[in-house]
Formats: structure tokens, sequence, C-alpha cells
């Protein structure tokens, strides 16, 4: 991520003393499986101070444990090179006889990091160096194996998991091939199947777009899948959907291909004009992308005719919830061509009703204290509550956030990354539950430590 909500506050001096959210925060927990607490929606107001760990790994809450699941440097399993760098995105999918395919993906640039090892049959560009590896637990988050499950992609960031199972990991660049040594063109979606990455292999979906992908979100009904694009410069990213010519067709189906289209909200050429929640625009329209794989132009650059198109600063989050899909602008900026200042939005759109409604905004009296980006990279618990990986300056946190707004530290990082006199900590990543709630998982991006958080959660 280029910037964060954190820095760009200390850039302004907006410093306030509570989470200052506008609109329905309960926006954010719809479609959780069940609700936990005495008030039915996970704690009240967390589950206690962080106590700190004597092997200075992770700070949690009484009561809670944490398991160390692979750490930077160490073995894979399957003998296939070192753990990689920088592990981000993540989902976990429920196996046979109780076992969990863990999917990771590793943010690895053209710089130092250590690569994912290039396997045959799994390998896109031999030249990237980020891609996913796959971990099997079973039932007490035993590591199993741990393997590559695709390499040779670059700048894997996030992505979102399929109705039947798999992780599709985006690539988080538009580098062509001849850049920074890349023999291929990247930006790309990828499927992974973490019980099997062979049936899957290193095929880019380039029906679904060559630009910086963020996340996705697939709607279970209609199979379509949105799409959000990080551009923290102008012009801005785009929100897209993608109408698979197969659509809930299973692993491999999106291979098929089908047709890319950007989002358009008439009279609202960026989204950060808009400012009070509850603000609905009735008549969203979607406009074919002309190029999705962007052989000459990048999308956003692309003639969308003579109304143009809806861009907006930092999209990031999507995830699907009840009927609707929602998406997240971390920020937008003036001072970066945004229309107006934000410190973080949440949008719906209800594709039944072609109906997009800005439902949270966030700051600028947001604590810098408290969740250092606005939602992005989110996990919804099944107990109700809902978990925010931090990333910024000073310590780091995942945070918890109750229906009512009440926000509370669920885990700080531990591990000194700078020294004595100056120290640091990574940011954290990828933090995801098992399919029956029962164990948190996230990753620390540096250095990359992946732990399992078991203990009362309800």
């Amino acid at each position: 991520m280029s910037a964060t909500r954190r820095q760009i506050l200390a850039r302004t001096g907006a410093t306030a003393a509570t989470v200052a959210f506008t609109g329905a925060v309960s926006e954010l927990f719809t479609g959780t499986a069940r609700a936990a607490g005495p008030d039915g929606a996970g704690p009240a107001k967390g589950y206690g101070p962080l106590v700190p760990d004597p092997d200075g790994l992770l700070d949690l809450p009484k009561g809670f444990r944490y398991k160390v699941l692979s750490r930077l440097g160490d073995d894979l399993r399957s003998g296939e090179g070192p753990v990689p760098s920088n592990p981000d995105g993540m989902a976990a999918f429920a196996g046979h006889r109780g076992r969990l395919h863990l999917v990771r993906n590793h943010e690895n640039r053209h710089d130092g990091a250590v690569p994912v090892t290039t396997v045959p049959g799994l390998t896109y560009d031999p030249a990237g160096k980020g891609g996913c590896t796959a971990l099997e637990l079973d039932g007490r988050s035993h590591v199993l194996g741990e393997r590559v499950a695709i390499a040779g992609t670059a700048v894997n960031c996030a992505g979102g998991p399929t109705p039947w199972g798999t992780w599709l990991t985006c690539e988080e660049t538009e580098d062509k091939a001849g850049t920074n040594g890349y023999t291929k063109d990247h930006g790309f979606i990828f499927e992974v199947d973490g019980a099997d990455p062979r049936r899957t292999g290193a095929v880019p979906l380039t029906a679904m777009g060559r630009f910086q992908h963020e996340a996705i979100a697939v709607d279970p009904d209609s199979g379509i899948v949105y799409e959000t694009e990080d551009a923290f410069d102008k012009p801005f990213g785009l929100f897209y959907r993608f109408l698979p010519h197969r659509p809930r067709g299973g692993t491999g189906s999106l291979r098929a291909g089908g047709t890319l289209e950007a989002m358009r909200v008439p009279g609202v050429p960026d989204l950060s004009a808009v400012q009070e929640t509850g603000t609905r625009f009735e008549r969203v329209e979607w406009v074919p992308v002309p190029d999705p794989s962007a052989k000459e132009t990048a999308v956003r650059h692309q003639d969308f005719g003579p109304k143009g198109i809806t861009h907006a600063q930092k999209l990031e989050g999507c995830y699907w919830g009840g009927s609707a899909v929602y998406f997240v602008s971390s920020f937008a900026h003036s001072a970066e061509g945004s229309a107006a200042d934000h410190f973080g939005q949440v949008w719906r759109y209800e594709p039944h009703k072609r109906r997009l409604t800005l439902v949270i905004v966030f700051g600028p009296g947001t604590d810098v204290a408290l969740p250092g980006e606005s939602p992005d990279n989110i996990c919804l618990a099944p107990g109700g509550g809902l978990m925010v990986c931090e990333d910024g300056g000073g310590a780091q946190h995942v945070f918890g956030v109750t229906r009512h707004g009440e926000v509370y530290a669920m885990a700080r990082g531990a591990q000194n990354i700078g020294s004595a006199e100056e120290p640091a900590w990574g940011e954290f990543a990828g933090v995801t539950f098992a399919p029956d709630g029962g164990t948190m998982y996230m990753n620390c991006y540096t250095p990359g430590t992946t732990f399992a958080v078991t203990g009362p959660w309800g």
C-alpha cells in the first residue's frame, strides 16, 4: 500500500479521542452467520486488556492463545524452498476428514524479497517473485503440509474466496513484460485450489481484466464477480463487475471468459465527492471495458464514452453480505487529486435494485491510535464481530469492532523489527476464521509469520 490513513492524518494534523463513524456501523456485519455475546453482537466491549507475550511474538487477551504455523525462511514441508516473504491476503477452506486448507498470498515485488519458489506446472512467469502457499491443517491447527500453490506472479496483495472453495489471488500491479525483468504481462487474477493446486495451475484469468487488482467478492446467486482497483494516483481506480460465461461453474470455470464492466454513477465522476451517509443512487450503470487486457492503455485511462466513468481513490476491501456487495475506499485526499477528503468510505451496491448507497464515512475525527487504516483488510467473524488489520506507524494491532461501533484491541504484534532505541513492528494482514469459527488465522507481514489464535470467542 502506498500510504495509510494514519500517515495522512498526521500530515493534516487531524486527531481526536474517539473513533468517528458516520452511518450505520451494523452494515459492516451484514451476512454474518450467527450472533454471540450478551447483546447478540459478539463481545460488548472486547475481551479485556492485552497481556504481554513473554515470548515476544503476539500479545492477546487473557484466555486466548496462539500457535505459530509458519515463519519466513523456514523450510516448506514440501521441500519446495523456504517460506516466502510478505504474507498478505488469506482464506481458510474446509477439507476432507476435518482438515483445513489455508491459502496465503505473498505480496512480493521485484526487490529483495524471499520469492515463492518456482515449481513446474505452477509457475506463470519465472521472473515473478510473488504467489501463494497453501497449508494443510488438522482440527487442532497442527500443520500437516505446506507447499507452493502458485508461483511466478507479482504483488499478490488480496483477493477473495469463491463459492466452490477456491481462492482468487489478485496481482496489484500493471507491470508489463520487459518491466523489472518480467517475461510476461502482470496485473491479472489467478484461481488457486488450496487442496490440489495442480487442478488450477498458473493460468491468468485475462477476461477479468489487467489492472492494479485488490479484492474480489462473488455473488453466490448470479455468479457475478465484483472487483476493486487500488490506484493511489490519478486517474483513480474503478469498481468492476465480471459476468462469466459459465456462472457458478466451479473450479476452472472462469477460464471460459466473460464480460468485464466498470461502474458508472451518472453525474458522479469521483465517489469522494459524496459525503452524506445514506445518499442513494438508484440507476447505476455498467459500461463494458473497451480493452480488459490493457494491451496499450491502462483500463482506468481508457475511453468510456462522452459520459465518462466513475473513479475513486484507494478502492480496497470487497465482500458479499446478505444480498449486496460492499466495497471500501480507504481514503481520499484532495491534495492527491480527489474531489474531496475523507478517511474511509463503505459503499453498498444492491444488484437487484441497481442501487448504490454510501453507508459509512470515517473521520477526519478518527483516533490515530485506533484502527490504523479504514477497514480494507477485514474479516467478518462467525460470532458477529468484525476484525480489522492495522496498517500504519507505531504499534500494530488486529482490532475488533462491535455492531455498536465499539473498537477494541484483539491482538498486538510483539516482534520488534526495529531497535531498542527505535522499535518498529510489522503490519497484520490476511485475518480469516476457520469455517467452524473456532480459530482465527492471521499473518504478520514483517517478519513473515502466520498465527492461529484460539480462545473463548463466544
